[in-house]
């Protein structure tokens, strides 16, 4: 059945594209540029296929995601890991741009990926404020770990960097804010999120850009979504223990860092924390289990428009 679906891999580097489609086994590369992504998109729209698939390609894919996506075409950004382990189940183990092409349209033809809606201008520029947060927020980290060790001769050097990263990343803050400030949709979801004891800005804002279905899925498929439902690990009479695995690690991490908080200042975390631990869970899972009981609390109060309460499930 999957042999009549006309689906489309794209393999991206920084200066071509190169192109594979199933079923015919038709391929050609296009430069990676404005005229490229034009004449591709042209070819596509003619071709009409049903599954175009990239990989997350460090931010690389985006300009090729928008542009199709603005074309009307069907795109879908696949996590690497998922076509790798596809290639590997079809014996395929050689790794070529062309090969990768070719491996991901059959991926559509087999998988069929649902593809994401195009996040709006608005939305594509908080995403990208909320991604050089992190960044600054990382080099001032590293900057800080080689202060600690550093020789005189360079010291001075590492300080000044720190001070200078140190005042973008507050100017970036600015434009978060800002940003936030000037929708009123945003301005009301910032609001409700920072209601929540242990939910603070860089929380909010990273769930409004990177976690824009917040709201519109139940608990289970929200807790999917970012990572954070238990997969089972049991085979015949053995039942090893769940984990939880892919998703979104950015949304993760900030969730991570604001069930921390919580455990110390959210009463309903504080008592499901202290619960699991008192049942003999492990610190590390237990926490592990508030962010997902903190994510379903912010899911349904953006969904219901309603504030923060102590009685919150």
């Amino acid at each position: 059945m999957s042999s009549f679906v006309i689906a489309v891999g794209i393999d991206i580097s920084k200066a071509r594209l190169d192109i594979a489609v199933r079923p015919g086994g038709e391929s050609w590369s296009v430069a990676n540029d404005d005229v490229g992504l034009a004449e591709l998109a042209s070819r596509l729209k003619e071709l009409g296929p049903e599954h175009i698939v990239l990989e997350a390609s460090g931010g690389l894919e985006v300009p090729v995601t928008i542009a199709l996506a603005l074309a009307g075409l069907p795109v879908s950004v696949v996590n690497p890991r998922q076509t790798r382990d596809f290639a590997k189940a079809m014996g395929i183990l050689a790794k070529t741009d062309s090969l990768d092409a070719d491996v991901l349209a059959r991926f559509g033809q087999a998988v069929r990926p649902v593809p994401r809606a195009l996040p709006d201008e608005q939305t594509r520029q908080l995403e990208a404020l909320v991604a050089r947060r992190r960044q600054l927020s990382d080099m001032i980290t590293a900057e800080g770990n080689r202060l600690r060790v550093a020789p005189l001769t360079v010291r001075e050097r590492i300080a000044k960097h720190i001070t200078w990263l140190s005042e973008e990343m507050r100017d970036v803050d600015r434009n978060l804010r800002d940003t936030i400030r000037g929708s009123p949709m945003w301005r009301e979801k910032d609001a409700l999120l920072q209601s929540v004891p242990g939910v603070g800005r860089v929380t909010s804002f990273t769930l409004l850009a990177q976690l824009p279905e917040l709201g519109s899925l139940d608990r289970r498929q929200i807790a999917a979504l970012v990572g954070l439902a238990p997969l089972n690990r049991d085979s015949g009479a053995r039942r090893g223990k769940r984990c939880i695995w892919g998703g979104r690690a950015a949304v993760r991490k900030t969730l991570y860092m604001a069930a921390v908080s919580a455990t110390r200042c959210n009463p309903v975390i504080i008592r499901f924390y202290t619960r699991l631990c008192q049942a003999g869970k492990a610190k590390k899972l237990a926490l592990v289990a508030c962010m997902r009981k903190l994510l379903t609390i912010l899911n349904a109060m953006v969904r219901h428009k309603t504030s923060w309460h102590p009685a919150c499930p």
